[in-house]
């Protein structure tokens, strides 16, 4: 085929890949415009070399590559986090500017070379001088983990034509599995993360709720109480227990209720 008919062909690709990138980038920004934590840590897309396309269609007979070949745009977001990975497959799925193919979850049904990405191919619209037309293009969704054993898999599949050999396609395995358990303990060290900084905020409503109670007893006139109090709370604060927080707070109420209650039948 001529080079003009080719760039004619991947024209619509090139920019459906400029314009999609964009438009993950953008996700990205708006979530961190809000404050929010981002599933997307970086965004990369590329269109299909021509080599790459040739060499393809013979090794998989087709024939009409704008309808049979998917990736010859791709589009590649990287997370941090497994269940980032879904989350990103959500919002794809809740977008009107491209619609599902289909999708592939290469994580819990993974290849047997230890491969493991998300992949959804959508019919995505692209407007040229040309006119207008829907192509088919390939998102591959992964974390950081998971692209560098790729990356390096990939590399190994071409030099080696396809074919590596089985000891190295062993230690490949071993090695995707060893970048998995890496993900999962990365995803639970975030859960402990997350979970020390939501007691980490009911600890300082609780403490700042209890002072304001103390500082009740002080307008009451019971300074004596207010003082015992405040230096349990003194104790209990650098020990860093919440429950012991909690229980002072009960008692605190109760005695403010007490007091209350002696208020109202005078």
């Amino acid at each position: 085929m001529e080079f003009e008919k080719w760039d004619e062909i991947l024209t619509p690709y090139d920019h459906a890949v400029e314009e999609l990138k964009v438009k993950f980038k953008n996700i990205r920004k708006e979530f961190l415009a809000k404050g929010e934590y981002c599933p997307i840590e970086f965004v990369t897309g590329r269109t299909k070399k021509i080599a790459s396309i040739i060499s393809k269609s013979k090794r998989l007979g087709i024939e009409d590559i704008e309808d049979e070949m998917e990736d010859i745009a791709g589009i590649r977001i990287m997370c941090k986090f497994v269940e980032d990975i879904y989350t990103v497959v959500e919002l794809i799925q809740n977008r009107c500017d491209m619609s599902i193919v289909y999708a592939k979850d290469y994580i819990k049904n993974f290849k047997d070379s230890g491969y493991r990405s998300y992949h959804v191919i959508i019919k995505y619209p692209i407007n040229t001088i040309a006119g207008s037309k829907e192509i088919l293009c390939e998102i591959q969704i992964r974390t950081l983990a998971m692209n560098f054993w790729a990356t390096i898999e990939h590399s190994l599949k071409y030099k080696y034509e396809h074919y590596i050999p089985e000891e190295l396609a062993v230690r490949l395995r071993r090695a995707s599995d060893a970048a998995f358990l890496l993900d999962q303990e990365m995803s639970e060290i975030r859960e402990d993360i997350m979970k020390a900084q939501v007691m980490c905020q009911v600890k300082s409503v609780t403490v700042r709720d209890v002072l304001s109670k103390i500082q009740e007893l002080y307008n009451l006139g019971e300074t004596h109480k207010a003082l015992v109090y405040q230096r349990r709370l003194d104790k209990i604060d650098n020990e860093q227990d919440i429950e012991e927080i909690l229980h002072l707070q009960s008692e605190i109420d109760n005695l403010l209720e007490f007091y209350n209650n002696n208020n109202k039948v005078r």
